[in-house]
């Protein structure tokens, strides 16, 4: 038979305690989550792959404005990559960068200021290759880029407006 002193000075002291029990479940409201780092697979993916696609179809559509604008954009996105990534692995992003894709970028830069179809092209083309040697040189040879065939993006108009 239980004795009911005993019964109210349990239930006192589950009562006394709960909200330090409750408490200390509850999280913190005073710590914020860590800041979102996106990976160099989603930087890779949402800043340079996009911008080397509109970069394609600005050139085959003699857009140079919008091609100027797109390898503007195409560099900036290397420059904020190796800031969020300085190093990957045993990589030195800054150098993968300014040895291997930095060139091509201003060959492009050449041909869109000439205005030059053909050197676009082949110039594209080192980029693309460019692309390549880098993640080779990364161990990640699973990537592999190429020139686009269509768009990825139907709802943009990449000819030049009159």
């Amino acid at each position: 038979m239980t004795r009911p002193w005993f019964v109210v000075a349990a239930l006192a002291a589950s009562a006394a305690l709960l909200p330090l029990i409750v408490g200390a479940q509850a999280p913190s409201t005073n710590t914020a989550p860590p800041p979102y780092r996106p990976s160099l697979a989603d930087l890779m993916s949402t800043t340079v792959q996009p911008r080397h696609v509109k970069l394609a179809f600005a050139g085959r559509e003699k857009n140079w404005a919008f091609a100027a604008y797109e390898l503007k954009q195409l560099s900036d996105a290397f420059d904020r990559l190796s800031i969020q990534w300085p190093q990957w692995r045993q990589q030195r992003m800054v150098e993968l960068v300014e040895t291997i894709v930095r060139d091509p970028l201003f060959e492009l830069d050449f041909a869109i200021k000439n205005k030059d179809e053909a050197k676009f092209a082949e110039y594209y083309g080192h980029l693309t290759d460019a692309c390549n040697a880098c993640h080779q040189a990364a161990l990640q040879t699973p990537v592999v880029i190429q020139d686009p065939k269509e768009s990825m993006f139907p709802d943009q108009d990449f000819r030049p407006k009159q």
